[in-house]
């Protein structure tokens, strides 16, 4: 790992002072920690310290950091292109990167707009069901149904289909679209459905369906809602209901596609496909932003036929170098074991994370694929909990009640058990028990 002279101190004070960081406070005084490089799965602060990364970069990096094969993608593209407009132009990044999505993808999905971010992947899914459905002389369809606990970004769209009520973005309920809401999906990936489990889910696409445009949900993983997992069944069913009642189905994979839950996109563990995809997160390996909304030949060509054009285009959309590395990323990755890497990272986390169980301040423990998550009964306390894991030599990024953990796919069982081990203690040791 490359070793920088930084002055840690100096760059946190000017940080404090200038810079307002994700979900926090601008006049806070949260622990903050300064990272000078990365490689592997460790990160270096400017004191020394390394810190075995739990967090993949919010669930990104699943390659690691300085990977050589992406680090050669950006040196190769950029001597030929950094960048130019997507606008009545193309280029080879761009055909190659959107070639790997259609044949990566589901079948009926072979469209690809490429966007910025994953929330804006989502606006632009919004955007499309809406569009496709006053292309079809449905201009009444502008709700769409989606289920609580859900969360897909933070842009405005996009934050009228999270949780309305336990979700971060409660505080702007009366200035956003009101959508429809169902039940959460029935907690436990093997377990059975019953007619009971998408009966309200059902109703509301009955008596709504000439206002609704499309249901939009993570398919498996509700992640930052709370790191839910639900069925395949479940996810079966509601693409059955949205075929009966003839409505769009989104799937938001922006944190559960390339293999993440095991399956390369987590619609794939129920054998089906929506009629718009959502991806971005882990798609350029953490290495730059990008997303892609991919949707079916009916969406595009509907939309196309009635307007001409789909109205929405970033600037920075199709970017060479986010493309070249997207592309390098997803050639990493169906060219490895990732399947049995990720089935690693389940056993390892299984293994790890159980002593956690029988812990009075937990809830519950959980593992998917690479995903492993304490539930605790009370929210944790950033100040204590943070300092802790970095003190244990881990980079773990807690938040409400959850301690979990999203690895890269390339940690070794050694760091892994660092991860579950520090996770375990810091539950046990910082965290408090519940107030009787």
């Amino acid at each position: 790992m490359t070793h920088l002279r930084v002055d840690g101190d100096e760059l946190v004070a000017f940080d404090r002072r200038h810079i307002w960081h994700p979900y926090a406070s601008a006049v806070g005084d949260a622990p903050l920690f300064p990272v000078v490089s990365a490689e592997g799965v460790r990160l270096r602060l400017a004191d020394g310290r390394e810190l075995v990364d739990g967090m993949a970069s919010w669930w990104a990096a699943i390659h690691g950091y300085n990977h050589p094969a992406l680090n050669a993608a950006l040196r190769t593209q950029i001597d030929s292109m950094a960048h130019v407009m997507f606008g009545g132009l193309t280029h080879p990044p761009a055909v190659e990167l959107c070639r790997r999505l259609v044949e990566l993808t589901p079948d009926p999905l072979q469209r690809v707009f490429l966007a910025d971010s994953g929330s804006v992947s989502v606006e632009v899914a919004l955007k499309m069901a809406l569009q496709y459905q006053r292309a079809r002389g449905h201009a009444g369809r502008t709700r769409m149904l989606t289920v609580r606990g859900g969360y897909h970004g933070d842009t405005f769209a996009a934050m009228a289909v999270c949780d309305p009520d336990g979700g971060m973005h409660s505080l702007w309920s009366g200035a956003l679209p009101e959508h429809l809401f169902a039940p959460v999906p029935p907690a436990g990936f093997t377990r059975p459905l019953s007619g009971a489990d998408t009966e309200e889910l059902a109703a509301l696409l009955a008596k709504h369906r000439h206002e609704i445009a499309a249901v939009i949900l993570e398919p498996i993983v509700q992640g930052t809602g709370g790191m839910r997992f639900h069925s395949p069944a479940y996810l079966r069913r509601v693409r059955e209901l949205c075929d009966e009642h003839d409505v769009l189905m989104i799937t938001d994979e922006i944190a559960t596609g390339f293999g993440r839950t095991g399956e390369l996109f987590a619609c794939d563990h129920a054998g089906i496909s929506p009629d718009i995809m959502c991806l971005g997160k882990a798609l350029t390996g953490g290495y730059m932003t990008m997303a892609a909304t991919l949707c079916t030949d009916e969406v595009a060509e509907t939309i196309s036929r009635a307007h001409g054009a789909f109205m929405h285009g970033p600037t920075f959309m199709a970017n060479p170098l986010a493309a070249a590395v997207a592309t390098a990323s997803i050639d990493l990755l169906v060219s490895g074991p990732w399947r049995e890497r990720v089935a690693t990272l389940a056993e390892g986390l299984r293994e790890g994370l159980e002593p956690a169980r029988g812990l009075p301040q937990v809830a519950d423990v959980r593992v998917l694929g690479g995903i492993g998550v304490i539930e605790l009964h009370e929210p944790v306390d950033m100040r204590k909990v943070q300092p802790a894991f970095v003190e244990r030599g881990v980079w773990i990024r807690p938040f409400g009640k959850l301690v979990y953990t999203m690895p890269p796919y390339v940690m070794g069982a050694e760091d892994l058990a660092t991860v579950t081990a520090a996770m375990v203690d810091v539950v046990a040791t910082v965290h408090p028990e519940p107030v009787a």
